[in-house]
């Protein structure tokens, strides 16, 4: 009979995630847990699995790690990275209103918003957003000229007014050759000066109700193309996240809200 874990349900506007401690609880094979728990028929349902722990590099205070819905593994998450804030700090492991979080990405810096012993929310600095040389280029049936940007993990940043497209063409370009690490797809609309609406499809996770990463991509995009500032509120269909690219040093920060779900015990797959 397989054991079971502690887990809680958390969502970052509406990316919404299964959070293990597991400097409670073990998993000897997370993504193949990832997989059964993400499944919205019949597990938990969520756009994946993220592990906090202890951290073993220096500077660090906490360790997050995260797998996709299909037990891929990602690189970094901006809305988990807040929500893993926000349970560190009203889960009582910390009492640090500036965390330092620790990635496959790097380390990020999370700034916790604290009210009445609640974190309101949570600004994280995503760190410094890198061009792939060709910067922008055209794909096959591609909606529009896109943009790479990687903030720890990879963006493909396509400008259209056909969002309804996003899932059937997120779908195609995630996996399409010019991308042979698959891709993050963002589908972004200038609504006015600093306001853009996007739908995202997340490697691995498929169309998804927001993504902080994608969130930070499609701002600078929308900077280096002439098309807004340096700040920018990225609406999408889970919420909206406040994105700033500070000229001062070049980071991004990110700041948003997060959210308890609830709590419950998951069997182990077997």
């Amino acid at each position: 009979m397989a054991g079971t874990v502690q887990f809680t349900k958390m969502h970052g506007a509406g990316n919404d995630y299964i959070y293990v401690n597991t400097l409670q609880n073990k998993l000897s094979d997370p993504g193949k847990a990832a997989v059964v728990w993400s499944d919205r028929h019949k597990g938990i349902g969520s756009d994946g699995l993220v592990l906090i722990g202890s951290s073993s590099v220096s500077g660090a205070d906490f360790s997050m790690r995260i797998f996709n819905a299909d037990g891929s593994e990602a690189m970094m998450c901006g809305n988990a990275s807040r929500c893993v804030g926000k349970y560190l700090y009203e889960r009582g492991l910390t009492r640090k209103t500036q965390i330092r979080l620790s990635t496959l990405s790097g380390i990020r810096v999370l700034s916790l918003d604290v009210q009445q012993e609640k974190v309101r929310q949570v600004t994280v600095d995503m760190g410094v957003p890198v061009f792939e040389d060709s910067g922008q280029f055209r794909l096959p049936q591609d909606p529009g000229l896109g943009t790479f940007v990687s903030m720890g993990n990879p963006h493909y940043v396509v400008f259209t007014d056909h969002l309804s497209r996003a899932a059937s063409l997120g779908r195609e370009l995630e996996r399409h050759p010019a991308f042979p690490a698959r891709c993050n797809i963002e589908f972004a609309r200038i609504e006015r000066a600093e306001s853009i609406r996007t739908r995202v499809w997340e490697r691995g996770s498929g169309l998804t109700m927001a993504c902080g990463t994608g969130a930070c991509a499609t701002a600078v995009a929308a900077a280096i193309t002439g098309r807004a500032g340096r700040r920018s509120s990225i609406v999408m269909d889970g919420g909206t996240l406040d994105i700033e690219w500070r000229e001062s040093d070049g980071h991004v920060y990110m700041t948003g809200p997060a959210d308890f779900v609830f709590d419950g015990e998951a069997r182990l797959p077997e």
